[in-house]
Order: structure tokens, then sequence, then C-alpha cells
């Protein structure tokens, strides 16, 4: 199987507008999480999250752009130009006709949606614009990628919650590893922070009103972000060929599924995944120094990873940093994973690992080494990044530094 780099990378999340921006943030323990700023927010009883700030559509799209362009989408496409930019390719040719775009959302255009519902009813419009549901479909960000840059290879959307993002990664990488492709582009964007989507997750009762504490035992939930991470994923005998700058390698990645519950995380389903991931890179247990944990800020969740940390690795998982960057930028849901997985390549990169901020109190269920609040210079090898979404859906990547 062919090895695979990363050569390219862009975001544009609640931490800054640009990969740089993004990890001076990290490194800085700078938390991108503030007051909503969204229509009907008095109505709502959640009224933080991490917004992208001082976003102006219409400084990267004309109008016409902007008609068929949901927010999600928007986010999608400024990263893709800032990842496919640092790459330096053009998809021409051979190279264009095996090159595509998977891409992972949760929810897709739901800005869309809750503007077209309140059109239809709460202002009794009887017809909406033409372009809704290209606007709002789930493919519609990988569909316009692959049009803006002449993706002619296979090009789709993975949807599986908060995990859509690695799995969306995963297929790229192992289209690649495969043979499929020679370049894919993939990551993945959300973009909920709408009165419908906050609204829909208070229901939930998961929500924290004031900040995201990951492992802190004080924590009393998540929060929202949105944004989008999207990378390049490129053959290593190619890249290194034509001379590219390579950022990591994707080493391996695994998935499991719970199968028990659609809400409540199970230590045995991640600790497959991480497991998994090792073995399906050759990975030895004790080359791994960093985990970007999934690291909610939810009770359940964060002691649930910990454990299944302590499970895999043993003694070694005392000698490991894992944080949450969450803590930082929110959970972007179906985009969370693209945004953490710049952690892993800064970590193994820069030597940067990043912090878990906001933590207070030691909880004696999340007994590891969680970086807290500020973050720290170590030579890194492997680093994991773990997605764990409802639905007992577990993705698990492994980055090796170069």
């Amino acid at each position: 199987m062919r090895r695979v780099a990363i050569t390219g990378a862009g975001t544009i999340n609640p931490l800054g507008h640009s990969v740089p921006a993004t990890l001076e943030a990290m490194r800085e323990g700078r938390c991108g999480i503030g007051p909503l700023e969204i229509r009907d927010v008095d109505r709502l009883a959640v009224r933080i999250g991490g917004q992208v700030r001082d976003f102006a559509a219409e400084a990267h799209f004309n109008r016409q752009q902007l008609a068929l362009y949901d927010r999600f989408t928007q986010f999608t496409l400024i990263a893709a130009r800032e990842a496919i930019a640092q790459a330096g390719l053009d998809f021409a040719g051979e190279l264009a006709a095996r090159s595509g775009v998977v891409l992972g959302t949760a929810g897709g255009g739901v800005g869309t949606w809750d503007e077209n519902y309140r059109h239809v009813y709460e202002e009794g419009k009887n017809r909406v614009h033409p372009f809704v549901v290209p606007k709002l479909m789930n493919n519609a960000a990988a569909s316009h990628v692959a049009m803006e840059y002449n993706l002619k290879g296979p090009s789709f959307t993975v949807s599986t919650a908060c995990a859509s993002s690695n799995h969306a990664m995963a297929q790229a990488f192992q289209m690649v590893r495969l043979g499929m492709s020679r370049v894919m582009v993939t990551g993945g964007s959300e973009s909920m922070l709408c009165f419908g989507g906050v609204k829909a997750w208070e229901g939930l009762r998961v929500m924290s009103r004031d900040a995201c504490r990951p492992f802190s035992a004080n924590r009393n939930g998540m929060v929202q972000g949105e944004g989008a991470g999207v990378f390049v994923f490129e053959d290593m005998e190619h890249a290194q060929a034509r001379g590219a700058e390579i950022l990591a390698e994707v080493a391996g990645f695994a998935m499991s599924s719970d199968a028990a519950d659609i809400v409540m995380p199970s230590k045995q389903g991640a600790a497959r995944a991480m497991a998994g991931a090792l073995r399906d890179g050759g990975i030895d247990p004790a080359t791994v120094g960093y985990i970007n944990a999934h690291g909610t800020g939810t009770l359940a969740n964060d002691k649930t990873e910990c454990a299944a940390v302590a499970d895999v690795f043993g003694a070694h998982a005392d000698r490991l940093m894992i944080s949450s960057t969450k803590s930082m930028h929110g959970h972007l849901i179906g985009g969370t994973g693209a945004v953490e997985l710049l952690s892993c390549i800064m970590a193994v990169r820069d030597g940067v690992v990043a912090p878990t901020i906001g933590y207070e109190e030691p909880d004696p269920e999340c007994a590891l080494d969680v970086v807290p609040n500020a973050a720290r210079e170590a030579e890194i090898e492997v680093a994991l990044s773990n997605a764990f979404a409802f639905g007992g859906l577990n993705a698990v990547l492994a980055l090796r530094r170069i």
C-alpha cells in the first residue's frame, strides 16, 4: 500500500481565519467561545458558542455564489482555497481525473433550513428561493469544491454526526493508500449556530451555559462551534517527486461501532477504534506522544474516553499527553475532527501540544495528563485524533512525524 502525505491545510474557525492564526491561538491557549450574536438569541437558554467572528462573506464570494452557498459551504471553500494553495497543485489532465473530494458534515445547510422555515411558517410566504435545495444539501460543499478545482475523481459527503470529518478523512486516506486516487481534498465543516440549530441541541441537555471545561471535575457540558478544516492528502511518492512540503504522514485509521446506545458512549467501542488505528499503522503504542481527545466537556464522554485510553495504552497512558481543543473553539459537530487535526499536525511537525483550557479541578476519573491551560513543547513522533459520535460511531486517525 502507498504512503499518504498531508501537503496542504486550510481552515476558518472561531480561533482564526487561517491555519497560522489558528495555530497561534492554540499555542497561546486563547478561547474563541463567547456570547452568541444570532437572531432571537434572547429566546435561547444557551447563549454562548464558538462563532466565526468578523466574517464578511461578500469579501470572498460574489452575489451569484452567495445565492448558492450556505454558510457551511462558504467556510469549506475558504478552507479549501488555503489548503490547495499551500499544496501548490494544479488539477488538470490525468491528475484531475485521479483527484477527488470527500468531506464531512452532520447538518449541512442548517442555516438555510432555519431561514426558509421562518419564511414559510413565521412570515407566511408560499414560495422559497429556487436554489434552496442545492444550497442546503449535505453534499453542496463537496460539489462546489470539486467544481472550483476541476476534481473529477470520487466526490461525496460523509455524515456520521460528530465523527463525520474523521470518517471522511479516513475514506480519503484509504483511496490514496490503495491507489484509487492520487490526491484527495478532505476534511469537514459545520455551521449550526442559528436559532433552530442551537434550540435543537438545547433539548439534549448536554450544553454548558458558561464555558467548555473538558476533564475538569466541574465541567457541565459542551459548547457548539462552527467552521471548517480542509486538507490535501496526497500519494507520498507523488508529493516527494514534485518537491512538495509534507506537513505529516497519515499513518493509520480505524473505526468501530458501539452498537449499544444512541447517545451514551462506550469505553469498549472507543478503545477498539484507538487500538485499531495503531494496528493499521503498525504503530508501537509507546511511540504515541499526544492524543487530541474527543473531549466534549460532558460528564459521560470525558471519563469514558480517559478509561478507554488507559485500557489501550496501559502504563504508557500516564506518559502521553491528551488534550481537548474544543475548550478553545467549541464543538464543531461534523466539522470538529478536521479543525482538531490541525493540533495533531502542530504536535508532530512543530513539537507544540495544544492545551485543554478552562481546566479548574482535577477529576479522579480523568486522571491523565490533560495538558491543563498552557501549551507545551515536546517531541511527538505519533499523534492520534479521536472522534466519538452519537450513534456510537468511533473514528480515530493516526499521524506520524516526517
